[in-house]
């Protein structure tokens, strides 16, 4: 199996001379009855993964609990306070500035992190040290460029993408059954207000019927090249 978490040694970080850090963050939430809770976590590894193998960054572990809370109706799901997010992650930048790294990048696989790009807002302020990647353009560029049939919109949660890539990447987290699950609800203005429960009984929305293997490699394929722009936004040297 792939490893989901970092294993390099200090040996390895210490010739590695990396100048930039990648952070995963997932959530530890509800993805229908097909895909783990660990999910979007998973995925922030993957592409970190992907990230690491391409360039010269140090690969952080990843935060797995993070902001869930329109998803409380389903057992399993686990949230902090967007205050709480925010504390850790600032702590980590802390901590790596004491260890000669002064760049962040932060790898989002969880779409309720709002506050992640208020924290990339208040740390640039002064200096490029800090960045959020991917964007929704790099994830609209991605699946424009695997061919997905959906949108991100119509494909929000546990869908085609997420079962796409986990598929690619580490295959034996998804259960059998995906492509019976199907469920579109595209009119869920209130959604953070009622929650998911108010438009979903299964958890889905989206079409995870439509995945494939191969749609999950060009994806992350298309992010380990976007994220070249990512890293020279912060640090041009790199």
């Amino acid at each position: 199996m792939n490893h989901l978490l970092p294993t390099q040694t200090t040996q390895d970080e210490r010739m590695r001379e990396a100048r930039v850090a990648i952070l995963p963050i997932g959530s530890f939430e509800q993805h229908g009855p097909h895909l783990p809770l660990i999910t979007d976590a998973a995925i922030a590894s993957i592409i970190s993964r992907e990230i690491a193998h391409r360039y010269p960054v140090r690969h952080l572990p990843p935060i797995t609990i993070s902001c869930s809370h329109e998803h409380k109706a389903w057992p399993g799901t686990v949230s902090i306070s967007a205050r709480t997010l925010f504390a850790l992650v600032i702590d980590v930048q802390t901590s790596l500035r004491a260890s000669g790294i002064n760049k962040l990048v932060l790898i989002n696989a969880h779409g309720g992190n709002y506050v992640l790009s208020n924290i990339v807002q208040e740390a640039t302020v002064t200096e490029r040290c800090m960045a959020l990647f991917p964007t929704n353009a790099d994830w609209n560029a991605a699946r424009a460029n695997a061919m997905l049939e959906t949108s991100g919109h119509e494909d929000m949660h546990a869908g085609e993408l997420e079962v796409s890539i986990l598929l690619a990447a580490n295959p034996e987290l998804v259960q059998d059954g995906y492509d019976t699950v199907d469920h579109v609800a595209n009119d869920r203005k209130d959604l953070l207000t009622v929650g998911m429960e108010a438009y979903t009984k299964t958890g889905v929305i989206g079409r995870p019927s439509l995945a494939t293997a191969e749609k999950g490699r060009a994806v992350l394929d298309h992010l380990g090249e976007a994220f070249r722009s990512c890293l020279r936004s912060i640090d041009e040297n790199v």
